[in-house]
């Protein structure tokens, strides 16, 4: 009772975050629990509920084993990978259980004629999206960050999936449907029809000059807000302690129990010094790995340094009774006799004493901590070319580095995603105002993610890194699919209003939904013991919410500007 035990180190990092980690499974228990509701709720019928589920479990079974035969694992950061197949396959198999239900109750089809007609509808553009998920996923694989280019190889494996279950295997399960009354299946469905028309009517109204221009004038403020926050964004971690685990958690509390009563810390960062061989008998150089490490001391959020010149003055000290006049090194005569009272099993030397390692005990690994103190090495560097100083190794030095690649390559990622689906929805439907409408509101809703991320204090990392893309790999699918229709429709000689009501009669009621069960799936994120998972999940839930606004109501406010602006050119 007298005394508390408090445990740091990789080892209890990796036991905590595995323990956290079984929780993942009960999530995706309650994901699958909630979506199958709300399937059963949205086609009327436990029968065709079941087909989009299963379709999707199966993709998330064959991308699991696709990835055990290329050789990787399921990393706690990929936990958001399955999640995220399961989420695609269930909303690509929505739109075919969508369309396959309109053909049999207005068209009175009987299911594999119905299943026919939808599989022309909607291979190409779902294939498109399917697609542009992968290729953009891809893109993923520039950051120089191993976690990182796993990650996406595991999305990639997954969509290639999803294109199996989804695109070939579900339409021929349809094509064998057999309802047990039939008439009261379509009865059924035109009274469920019927209740919807007069949400997308008022729905429609954004494609007209009434509401479309408030709708473009908030798109413009929340874009302005986006590019002032984004500079603000910082790349790396706010938080001191473990970013895998909460802040309260016992391993992080642990940790600040150890900074504060220790000359210690678990964040440490390593400068290798290379002074040549026997280096660390030349006075000159190693003064200059004496006057490093005392910048480094008195650098902000560095709590202690440990360096071979800094023993070497203690030993000295010691031969005259610790008198603090002789804790400094000599300039004259041979450094070896102080050196050698320095026990090899410290770490502090090779063998031949060429490379120094200075320890630098940080009091916390917060992004701003970190690059004051790599800052403070570089700068000292410039100015000193007797002894090269090499960056970086340490749990400190590996995240100053992972921070780095991400600063380099962060905005050229989202740059490729952005403008793979761009080239995707050009080829598919060769027009630029398809391009913009589908495009546009996604660069928006990933500029606002970046914006939140600053003002929430979330930083730039590898567990939050891929949501920007993931994020947009959702929201591509609703734009897609909205204008095939609308775009069909409007060139059938329908006005736009009335050609944006008919694509929402047949898939605006599917892009609802699935971003109702993605939202409720990712909800129950945020009570992970997982800090990053917590994070992945707000983010997401922002950017579903937020790829929802802008394919209902951004979309159509864009297409009735671009097609104003045609007229005006026509006009003049």
């Amino acid at each position: 009772g007298d005394y508390t035990v408090h445990i740091v180190g990789f080892a209890k990092v990796v036991g905590d975050v595995d323990a956290a980690g079984h929780d993942v499974l009960g999530f995706f228990a309650l994901a699958l629990a909630a979506t199958l509701l709300l399937l059963w709720i949205f086609c009327g019928s436990l029968r065709l509920a079941l087909l989009p589920l299963t379709a999707a479990l199966t993709a998330v079974v064959w991308e699991l084993g696709l990835l055990q035969l290329s050789g990787f694992g399921l990393d706690p950061f990929a936990i958001l990978v399955p999640f995220l197949i399961l989420a695609i396959g269930v909303s690509h198999g929505v739109q075919y259980i969508n369309a396959w239900s309109y053909e049999v109750a207005f068209n009175r089809l009987d299911s594999c004629a119905a299943s026919i007609a939808s599989f022309r509808q909607l291979f190409i553009p779902g294939s498109v999206a399917i697609v542009t998920n992968v290729v953009g996923f891809a893109t993923l694989a520039f950051i120089q960050i191993g976690i990182v280019q796993e990650m996406a190889i595991n999305a990639a494996l997954g969509m290639a999936a999803v294109i199996l279950t989804n695109k070939m295997m579900l339409p021929i399960v349809l094509s064998w449907v057999r309802l047990p009354d039939p008439d009261g299946f379509r009865a059924r469905q035109l009274r469920r029809a019927a209740l919807w028309d007069g949400l997308w009517r008022r729905l429609a109204v954004f494609a007209t000059p009434r509401a479309a221009r408030p709708a473009l004038g908030v798109a413009l403020l929340a874009l302005a807000w986006a590019l002032w926050m984004y500079p603000q964004l910082i790349v790396g971690d706010r938080q001191a302690g473990v970013p895998e685990l909460r802040a309260d958690s016992r391993y992080n509390l642990d940790s600040q129990a150890i900074v504060a009563n220790f000359a210690i810390g678990v964040d440490v960062l390593k400068v290798l010094a290379e002074l040549g061989p026997y280096g660390c008998v030349d006075a000159a150089k190693m003064a200059s790995v004496d006057r490093l490490a005392w910048h480094l001391r008195n650098t902000e959020g560095v709590q202690s340094v440990l360096s071979l010149p800094q023993l070497a003055k203690d030993v000295r000290s010691g031969w005259f009774e610790a008198s603090p006049k002789w804790k400094v090194l000599p300039q004259a005569q041979n450094l070896g006799q102080l050196v050698a009272h320095v026990p090899g099993s410290l770490g502090l030397a090779n063998p031949d004493c060429s490379v120094l390692p200075i320890v630098v005990f940080l009091d916390d690994h917060r992004a701003e901590t970190i690059e004051r103190a790599i800052d403070t090495v570089k700068t000292f560097d410039k100015d000193h070319e007797d002894v090269a100083f090499r960056l970086a190794s340490g749990n400190a030095g590996v995240w100053a580095a992972t921070n780095e690649e991400i600063r380099a390559r962060e905005l050229l990622v989202i740059i490729w995603v952005h403008a793979t689906l761009a080239l995707f929805a050009w080829l598919s439907f060769r027009s630029r105002v398809a391009v913009l409408c589908i495009v546009g509101p996604l660069v928006l809703c990933s500029l606002l993610t970046y914006g939140l991320m600053a003002t929430l204090g979330i930083g730039m990392k590898p567990a939050t890194l891929p949501v920007a893309a993931f994020g947009v790999g959702i929201g591509v699918d609703y734009g897609i699919y909205l204008w095939s229709v609308l775009a069909r429709r409007r060139s059938e000689g329908l006005a736009l209003m009335p050609a944006y009501v008919e694509a929402l009669r047949h898939t605006g009621k599917a892009v609802i939904f699935t971003s109702a069960s993605l939202l409720l799936s990712v909800f129950t994120w945020l009570w992970s013991e997982l800090q990053f998972q917590a994070d992945m999940g707000l983010l997401l839930l922002f950017m579903f919410g937020a790829n929802l606004f802008g394919a209902i109501l951004l979309l159509p406010a864009l297409a009735w500007l671009a097609e104003r602006q045609s007229s005006a050119t026509r006009t003049s």
